[in-house]
């Protein structure tokens, strides 16, 4: 099924006024004015007011479709009434004891339920602590220090996972042959970075190499399924299955980052979705729907270790809101078709931008899983990171903040994937992300012709985002 593009829509200015006040008020406070470097987009920084569905609102009330979905975690929409009510019962009856509830038993039952392989599990509150615990307990189980982790792949903030994700530069991360560990900013100690390898994703004998030279002292493989911090690359044809065989050989552990692709891809994951069983899997966004649900876990005998051999704890490590969220959000996954819904509806947003831009002569690629899926202005297929510096990435941020006065809201970075809920089938959404995306794409050619910037809504070039 095809979407019908419309009459492009029409580019309006922004209302700035309350956003802008905000944004010189938090300066004074936040660093950047916001909570996340990835927030941080200088004048043209988003203030938030509400979301509901596919839709969200900024202060200044302006409306958006959001593509961004707070990088992926909102799988249902915004404001979900089936969560939301469950929530609400329940954190009524007390949000933190640091005691475990029914709530946490049930998430993790449902997990092993889902995926099928999982034996074992414990929840936390963030990707980036699940990476850090699921590194933590490969190097526990196998005795070894190193861990191989893929270029461009994004594993959150601990000091092990910042190593080669988002240059700019590709002659950074070192020859093609023999990757260099990059650190993402300063502060991560040299001797922290030593104990982290950088392959280059899809390059078999790159691995295969670094195996036979360090395999004594590799503890894991972590991988996301798909390079979610590049549109998501997806794996050349067993590509996974000879990473698994690989571990196996060394005696090594595979890991996969499901933190993005977990319920998204598939009720199980991408570990259902690809056929490749890991050891150890992470989980986070989708299981929540926006909720701060997060977990790692796998096999038995390997989660065993805790609690008495791996240190592991948090505060809010299962508290009741994370809990009930997940443990509601995971049933409706299992007990409905929203996951079809979603990939139908990617299926349907990508039809409607194909008969909008065969016609320009554009060249592009569409990446990724149809509920989180990118498009890369290249005619070639990119296969890791190092392509995307071979794309019109300047072509793709200035498309999307232009998508921004037209009422869709993408990441205004080519490196991160539009993201796909259930809402998004609802009424005419569709309709309208196709529409905003081909007036963008005609303002965004229009301006490169004429060597102008483009109008993006704010009076603005468009901004740097680390996705």
């Amino acid at each position: 099924m095809t979407t019908e593009p419309a009459a492009p829509s029409t580019a309006t200015a922004l209302r700035r006024e309350r956003q802008l006040e905000l944004y010189k008020r938090a300066l004074a406070s936040l660093p950047g004015g916001t909570n996340s470097n990835f927030r941080a987009w200088g004048n043209d920084t988003v203030y938030i007011d509400r979301g509901k569905g596919g839709t969200v609102w900024d202060l200044d009330g302006n409306e958006y479709i959001d593509l961004r979905l707070g990088y992926g975690p909102v799988i249902l929409g915004h404001g979900d009434d089936r969560v939301d009510d469950y929530v609400n019962e329940r954190m009524r009856l007390g949000v933190s004891f640091s005691l475990t509830s029914e709530d946490e038993v049930r998430t993790i039952e449902l997990i092993k339920e889902l995926t099928g392989w999982i034996d074992m599990a414990r929840m936390t509150v963030s990707g980036t602590e699940a990476t850090m615990h699921a590194m933590r307990i490969a190097r526990a189980y196998t005795g070894r220090t190193k861990i191989v982790k893929f270029e461009g792949q994004y594993h959150g903030v601990h000091d092990y996972a910042l190593i080669s994700v988002t240059p700019n530069d590709m002659s950074e991360l070192g020859d093609q042959e023999n990757p260099v560990g990059l650190a993402w900013g300063r502060g991560i100690p040299e001797a922290v970075s030593r104990t982290m390898i950088p392959a280059r994703y899809n390059a078999l004998d790159v691995l295969r190499r670094i195996f036979e030279r360090e395999g004594a002292d590799i503890a894991g493989v972590i991988i996301e399924p798909v390079l979610g911090n590049a549109q998501g690359i997806l794996p050349q044809p067993g590509f996974h299955e000879a990473i698994r065989a690989l571990t196996k050989e060394f005696g090594s552990l595979l890991i996969f980052d499901e933190v993005k692709t977990g319920f998204r891809f598939a009720r199980g994951g991408a570990a259902e979705f690809f056929g490749v069983t890991p050891d150890l899997a992470t989980y986070v966004k989708a299981m929540g729907n926006g909720y701060p649900a997060a977990a790692f876990g796998g096999r038995a005998e390997i989660m065993s270790l805790l609690p008495d051999k791996v240190s592991h704890g948090g505060t809010y490590a299962g508290n009741r809101v994370a809990a009930a969220a997940a443990s509601k959000t995971l049933e409706i996954i299992r007990d409905t078709d929203v996951l079809d819904t979603i990939r139908a509806t990617g299926l349907r947003i990508q039809d409607g931008l194909r008969e909008v831009l065969n016609p320009t002569g554009v060249p592009y690629q569409f990446t990724g899983h149809p509920s989180m899926f990118g498009i890369m202005f290249t005619d070639k297929v990119a296969t890791e990171y190092r392509d995307w510096a071979n794309t019109d990435h300047e072509l793709y941020d200035a498309l999307a903040m232009a998508m921004q006065a037209r009422g869709a809201m993408p990441e205004p970075d080519s490196r991160e994937p539009w993201f796909v809920c259930e809402a998004h089938a609802q009424g005419d959404i569709v309709d309208r992300v196709v529409t905003a995306f081909q007036g963008a794409l005609q303002d965004t050619l229009d301006a490169q012709a004429q060597g102008r910037p483009p109008r993006d809504g704010h009076g603005a070039m468009s901004h740097p985002a680390a996705g």
